[in-house]
């Protein structure tokens, strides 16, 4: 374990406050849905700043500049709020209180890591970047007495981390990069250490009303039967795991993506189900499976553009759908790229906003809150995709470069769970693998899957 020295935690509230803006959001089944699980965790390293900078300079311009994108997404400096209802079912209802009380603002010190000590190791040394990131072991339902945001700055010997944790039941992957890219943007155009306003308005500003788009669906605020906090089983403690970053270039996708529309004379397969069907056929190959045994695929689905009347782009908010591509082992490799990439675009493409609409209607009616524990198993045989490589990951300059490299916090790790992130060269694309470490090891010296990476 890296020794990570903790040398200020600050609350940080926005720069202004505006009474009039909206100070209840009522949650959607989106939402509510993911209060078991853990928050959102992402992290950028960046190299050190070239300029003569001192530490405390940047540390007050970062906080500074936190605060002032805190204006624009104010709700995320406040918590949840838990209602009792009186009725025979004893249920709950949830709701974002937007009361001011602060996000979090960590600076750290690793004095003995490197950023070659991050990227260099074949295997992601979890020790060390698990230790970059602020509220580690926190579940998105304790939101209502902690922090639903939470930022902490790491120096490194010649690198600076930044990693940050977002309470899932707020938001999804799409406002999460939303956020950190409207914060990158404002300390950019502060110049990287000035104490000027700079440009605090966002772009695209977040959109926050949930109630348009969900009128005449569902009725807010929802009642679910939510356990009480006492009542709540602990995670079980999952198995080892290791995580390694796959890289594809964009030769290579090309290649993948025009063999497996080949395969079923069709050109409607796109570059990110090529891959997720390269990976489900090498992973499932590795794994030495039965033939008969069942093998699923879960794609975490956006679904911003599947919705009548469609959410804005920036609404700030969950809206995604975990769907499930099934087959059997023995199917899957005998049938290749082609025919795995096509079973996920005909799931994917049925999603259509009949399907979200019955969805939302549907969990109104019978609420159903996951425990992400209870998919751990003892012999894993599925696989799950989240994240996006649309995602603006490498565009984040806060003013002294864009970063250099992208991680993922220990929030959510399952076996199985493979995290896609744009590549940092255009047009590529990378997979942060999560495996029991026997499998992973697999499949790296599997020759048919790695000579096709890169």
């Amino acid at each position: 374990m890296t020794n990570t020295r903790f040398i200020s935690t600050t609350s940080i509230q926005p720069a202004t406050a505006d009474k009039e803006l909206p100070q209840r959001i009522e949650l959607t089944p989106w939402d509510l849905a993911l209060l078991l699980a853990d928050p959102i965790q992402k992290g950028l390293l960046f190299h050190k700043p070239t300029s003569q900078l001192p530490t405390n300079t940047l540390i007050h311009h970062l906080k500074s500049t936190f605060s002032a994108t805190l204006d624009i997404f104010y709700p995320l400096a406040g918590r949840l709020a838990l209602v009792q209802n009186d009725d025979v079912d004893c249920t709950s209802s949830f709701f974002l209180h937007c009361n001011g009380e602060g996000a979090q603002f960590l600076h750290a010190s690793a004095n003995d890591i490197t950023v070659a000590d991050i990227l260099q190791p074949l295997n992601i040394p979890d020790d060390i970047v698990d230790s970059f990131f602020p509220m580690n072991e926190v579940s998105n339902y304790e939101g209502t007495s902690k922090p639903l945001l939470a930022v902490q700055v790491t120096e490194l010997v010649d690198g600076i981390f930044i990693g940050c944790t977002i309470n899932h039941t707020v938001l999804d992957g799409t406002s999460f990069w939303h956020f950190f890219n409207t914060w990158s943007r404002i300390s950019r155009s502060c110049g990287g250490g000035d104490d000027g306003d700079g440009d605090r308005v966002s772009e695209f500003p977040p959109v926050f009303d949930r109630r348009q788009y969900l009128h005449g669906i569902v009725e807010l605020p929802l009642r679910i039967p939510f356990p009480r906090y006492n009542e709540i089983p602990k995670k079980p403690t999952p198995p080892p795991l290791k995580q390694r970053m796959f890289h594809f270039s964009r030769e290579r996708i090309a290649q993948l993506k025009a063999k497996a529309n080949a395969e079923m004379e069709t050109d409607k397969i796109s570059s990110l189900q090529t891959l997720m069907a390269h990976l489900w056929i090498s992973i499932t190959r590795v794994r030495n499976l039965e033939k008969d045994e069942s093998v699923t695929y879960g794609i975490t689905m956006g679904m911003r553009g599947r919705t009548k009347p469609e959410l804005p782009q920036h609404y700030l908010g969950n809206s995604i759908k975990l769907e499930i591509v099934k087959t059997t082992a023995g199917e899957l490799l005998e049938n290749g790229l082609g025919w795995a990439a096509w079973e996920m675009n005909k799931v994917i493409a049925s999603q259509t906003s009949e399907e979200v609409r019955k969805f939302i209607e549907d969990w109104g009616k019978n609420p159903v809150v996951v425990n992400p524990g209870q998919v751990i198993q003892s012999k894993c045989t599925m696989l799950i995709t989240g994240s996006s490589p649309r995602f603006n990951v490498y565009g984040n300059d806060f003013g002294w470069g864009k970063p250099i490299a992208v991680r993922s916090g220990p929030g959510n790790k399952l076996n199985g769970k493979l995290t896609v992130f744009p590549g940092a060269e255009q047009g590529s694309i990378d997979f942060e693998a999560c495996l029991s470490p026997e499998i992973l090891q697999a499949l790296v010296e599997d020759a048919e899957f790695m000579e096709l990476r890169y």
